[in-house]
C-alpha cells in the first residue's frame, strides 16, 4: 500500500475541482495529479530510489511544497519536511542523518544548502535572488506523470525529526501504515470530510497542518494556503471568509488566541472545525474562542511519534470536562502507567503510553532511543496524566516538572491560574534552582498594562496550594516559540541568571 493512492482517490472525486490555492495561483485535482506523477518521475530520473533514497522540504509554505510531498509518496521516497526557520547548520545535520539525497528549496531557504553534504541534489523552485545554483524545480518535471510505485505497509513514508529539546533531533520513522491509520482516525472522529469542503492552511505545512492534507485531499476538499512567510490573524480571518472555508485545518494555541480576538463581533457561517494543537489550549483560550466560533473548536493530542492522534476533545464535550484533551482516537489505546508500565487507578497521575497502527516504526538510526521509547510495545510519550470518566488529562511533560521541597507542581496548573487574571495574555512557568527548596516556581507573564507583580503571586496562593504560587514574576514581551507556536521554556530556563524585571 502506498499513501500516495490518497491522492488518486482525491482525483477521482474532484477532478476539475480547485485542489490548490495560493493567493492567484490554482491547480486543479486533476493537474495536481499530473505534476506530481511528472515530479516523481524526474526525482527517479536524477537517481533517487525507493525507500532508502530521502527528499528533504526545506521552504515556506507554497504549492511546490505540497506537490514535492506527494511525489515523495508517489515515487516510493521518504519525505522529510524541515521547518524553514531552522539554522543551516540543524538542516546539514538533518540531511546527513537522514541520508538525504534531495532538497528543495526556494529562496528563503537557499543559503542553507551551503552546508549540504556533496552530492545532495538541489531543486530550486524560485530564483527571485538572480542566483543560478542548484536545479530549476520546473525542468526537474518529467514528459509524462508515471504510476505510484507499490510500497509496503511498514515502508517509511514521511521521516518527522523532533525538535531536538534535549540534544539533536531524533527522526521518527513515520510508515504508509501510521499515515493511513491517522487518516482513517481523522475521517472517523473529526471529519468524514462533505463534498465542497475548504480547508485553510496557515501552519507549517511540514508539520500538523501538512499531515491533516491527506484526509482532506482523500476526500478532494480545496486546500487554501495563506500566502507570505509570517502569520497574520488579520489575513487569515479574511482567507475564511473570500473562499468560505469550512476547515481550519491546524492552529497551535497562540495562533488561535490572535484569530479570536481579530475576529471578535464577525460572524462565520461556512466554518465548520478549528483544529487546535501543539500545545495545551487553556480553558480561558477555549472559552473565548467557542464565544466567537460557537463549539467548533477540536483540540487534539499527538506527538510526531503518534502524528496527530493520540485523543481529541470536541468543543461540545470540552467545557464539561475542563483541563482534558480527550478520549483516545479511533484505533489508538492509551493507558496511563507507573514506573513499570502497569496502569494506574483513574484520577492518578502516570506517563501517558499509547499503542496502535498510527505510532512510528521507530528513530532512524537509533536503536538505543527507540528500544527506550517503544518499551514493552508502548510509545513512551514523556507526558504525565491521568484518566477522570475516560477522558485523558495532561498534567505536564515529565521533563517540566518542578519539585519543590519534595512535592510536584506541574506548570500548566500554574499557567491555568495566572492566565484567569484578566491582566495577564500569556504565561509560562519553569522551575529554577533554589538553595533552600531545590527548585522553585518562576511566571514568565505577558500583560496587559502595568499590573502588580505580587497581586499575581497573590492570584495564585488565592487559587492554589501555597507551595504552588509563584516565588517571582516575570515580564517579558512576548515569549519566545518555535515555527508552530509552542512555547520553548528551555529558553526561558536560560534566563535564569538574568531574568529582568520582576516581582
Amino acid at each position: 500500500m502506498n499513501i500516495a493512492a490518497l491522492l488518486r482517490d482525491g482525483v477521482a472525486r474532484a477532478g476539475d475541482g480547485i485542489a490548490l490555492v495560493q493567493g492567484s495561483r490554482t491547480l486543479t485535482y486533476r493537474e495536481l495529479g499530473d505534476r506530481v506523477g511528472r515530479l516523481a518521475a524526474g526525482l527517479a530520473r536524477l537517481g533517487l530510489e525507493r525507500g532508502d533514497r530521502v527528499v528533504l522540504l526545506l521552504m515556506p509554505n507554497r504549492v511546490e511544497l505540497v506537490e514535492a510531498l506527494w511525489a515523495a509518496f508517489h515515487g516510493g521516497f521518504v519525505a522529510v519536511p524541515v521547518n524553514w526557520h531552522l539554522h543551516p547548520d540543524e538542516v546539514g545535520y538533518i540531511a546527513r542523518h537522514s541520508g538525504a539525497a534531495a532538497v528543495v528549496v526556494s529562496d528563503e531557504t537557499a543559503a542553507a544548502t551551503r552546508g549540504l553534504p556533496e552530492g545532495i541534489r538541489v531543486l530550486r523552485v524560485a530564483r527571485a535572488d538572480g542566483s543560478d545554483s542548484g536545479i530549476d524545480y520546473e525542468d526537474v518535471l518529467g514528459p509524462e506523470p508515471v504510476p505510484a510505485v507499490e510500497t509496503a505497509s511498514d515502508d517509511p513514508a514521511w521521516l518527522f525529526y523532533t525538535s531536538g529539546t534535549t540534544g539533536r533531533p531524533k527522526g521518527a520513522m513515520l510508515t504508509h501504515r501510521n499515515l493511513e491509520a491517522m487518516t482513517e482516525a481523522y475521517h472517523v472522529d473529526l471529519d468524514e470530510i462533505a463534498e465542497g469542503s475548504v480547508y485553510l492552511h496557515a501552519a507549517p505545512l511540514t508539520h500538523g497542518s501538512g499531515l491533516y492534507l491527506l484526509p482532506s485531499i482523500a476526500r478532494g476538499a480545496t486546500q487554501v494556503i495563506a500566502p507570505g512567510t509570517r502569520f497574520s490573524a488579520a489575513e487569515f480571518v479574511g482567507l475564511i471568509e473570500e473562499h468560505r472555508v469550512t476547515h481550519a485545518a491546524f492552529l497551535a494555541p497562540t495562533m488561535l488566541k490572535r484569530v479570536v480576538d481579530e475576529a471578535r463581533g464577525r460572524t462565520f457561517p461556512t466554518l465548520r472545525s478549528i483544529v487546535v494543537g501543539g500545545a495545551a489550549l487553556y480553558q480561558e483560550d477555549l472559552r473565548a474562542a467557542v464565544d466567537v466560533f460557537g463549539k467548533i473548536v477540536v483540540q487534539i493530542y499527538g506527538q510526531g511519534e503518534s502524528p496527530m492522534t493520540i485523543t481529541v476533545m470536541p468543543a461540545s464535550e470540552a467545557l464539561a470536562h475542563p483541563g482534558s484533551c480527550g478520549r483516545p482516537f479511533h484505533g489508538v489505546e492509551v493507558r496511563v502507567a507507573d514506573a513499570t508500565g502497569e496502569p494506574v487507578p483513574d484520577g492518578a497521575d502516570g506517563e501517558v503510553l499509547v499503542r496502535g497502527d498510527v505510532v512510528m516504526r521507530g528513530y532512524r538510526n537509533n536503536a538505543e532511543a527507540t528500544a527506550a521509547t517503544l518499551a514493552g510495545g508502548w510509545l513512551h510519550t514523556g507526558d504525565i496524566g491521568h484518566f477522570e470518566a475516560g477522558y485523558l488529562h495532561l498534567t505536564d511533560r515529565a521533563k517540566d516538572v518542578i519539585i519543590t521541597g519534595g512535592s510536584n507542581v506541574y506548570p500548566r496548573e500554574v499557567e491555568e491560574v495566572l492566565l484567569t487574571h484578566p491582566a495577564v495574555r500569556e504565561a509560562a512557568v519553569v522551575g529554577v534552582p533554589d538553595p533552600e527548596w531545590g527548585e522553585s516556581v518562576r511566571a514568565f507573564v505577558v500583560a496587559d498594562g502595568d499590573p502588580d507583580p505580587d497581586a499575581l503571586v497573590r492570584h495564585c496562593r488565592d487559587r492554589l496550594a501555597s507551595f504552588k504560587k509563584p516565588r517571582d514574576v516575570v515580564f517579558v514581551p512576548e515569549l519566545p516559540k518555535n515555527a508552530t507556536g509552542k512555547i520553548l521554556k528551555r529558553e526561558l530556563r536560560l534566563r535564569v541568571d538574568d531574568p529582568g524585571p520582576s516581582a
